[in-house]
């Protein structure tokens, strides 16, 4: 029992020892096969169809999954329901990625025939260089290992890694060769938090019009006080006789006055505001108000147009409530 612990954190280090050398065997696999089935890819006028059964499929579906994300038009078809109807989703102008480990799948080599009739490209990643579905397809990427992790060599696991770790070099080389952008990334993934991060503007979360808080230079401090509680952001806007952005007046602002005993009833805002005020254009984006909050350790913002003209104000709880803190 003593040494139970370290037998397993062994055991454990074995199984990475053994898929980090299957990995490793990958990099010289990336040749003028992997170019061309990235080229397949690349100029495809439909979707790309990534096939698989078993513990294949799951990879596969994570590999489609992978493309879809970043630029690749994909989506799985599992070879089993193919045969029964499924093979109707692939059409004249797809490229079929196909996954086996002995590359002699039954039901995988039973739609190389419709494939053929339909001319579809073949890309096939396989353990079995001489297997059939390796000789059947258009281009044939090697995906062997020396032996699997499991110490029966029977479970797919170095090999199920190595196909996961080359469909995810055929993703990202496509993504680059493509110029796929960050808002390129984030229009496919709107709903989460990276989504909100990428794709947020100033403009979508800033206050404006009648909810942009605003009191003038000359105004008593209670004015603003009540101007800054109307409005709900801890914060206002402060401009002169025309109108002209002067300054912010905000909690921290009013914190220092109480401190230094100033009478809410006879001081001017002018004269305790913070002049200037931190400020942001409305196009950029809402990741950048956030840094620029966190790095001037400040709550709120000031929106200026291009002409350093007051539109609106940001404040970290908007941050918070939009999902991009």
């Amino acid at each position: 029992m003593i040494n139970d612990n370290e037998r397993l954190i062994r055991l454990g280090r074995e199984v990475i020892d053994i898929e980090t050398d299957a990995v490793a065997a990958l990099r010289g696999r990336i040749d003028d096969a992997f170019a061309h089935a990235c080229r397949l890819m690349m100029h495809c006028e439909g979707r790309v169809v990534v096939t698989g059964m078993g513990k294949s499929g799951h990879v596969g579906g994570k590999i489609a999954a992978t493309l879809a994300s970043t630029g690749t038009p994909a989506f799985f078809v599992h070879p089993g329901e193919a045969s029964h109807g499924d093979l109707g989703m692939i059409t004249p102008g797809d490229v079929v990625v196909a996954l086996s480990n002995s590359g002699e799948t039954g039901e995988v080599l039973t739609i190389l025939p419709l494939l053929k009739r339909m001319k579809i490209p073949l890309i096939a990643l396989t353990g079995k260089p001489s297997s059939t579905l390796a000789q059947e397809a258009d281009v044939h990427i090697d995906v062997g290992v020396e032996k699997e992790a499991c110490p029966l060599d029977l479970a797919p696991t170095a090999s199920t890694t190595a196909a996961l770790v080359m469909g995810d070099a055929l993703a990202i080389a496509l993504l680059q060769a493509r110029g796929f952008t960050h808002e390129d990334f984030a229009l496919s993934h709107p709903g989460g938090s990276l989504g909100r991060r990428l794709l947020l503007r100033v403009s979508d979360l800033m206050h404006s019009g009648n909810r942009l808080p605003v009191v003038h230079e000359g105004d008593l401090l209670r004015e603003a006080l009540l101007e800054m509680t109307a409005k709900g952001l801890g914060m206002t806007a402060v401009v002169d006789d025309q109108g002209r952005l002067t300054g912010i007046f905000t909690d921290g602002d009013l914190r220092r006055c109480f401190d230094a005993q100033q009478d809410l009833h006879d001081v001017h805002v002018g004269e305790v505001m913070t002049p200037g005020g931190v400020r942001i254009e409305a196009d950029r984006l809402a990741a950048e108000a956030l840094r620029l909050m966190e790095d001037r350790k400040i709550n709120a913002l000031l929106v200026v147009d291009e002409d350093d003209n007051l539109i609106g104000a940001l404040n970290m709880h908007d941050l918070l409530r939009a999902g991009v803190v």
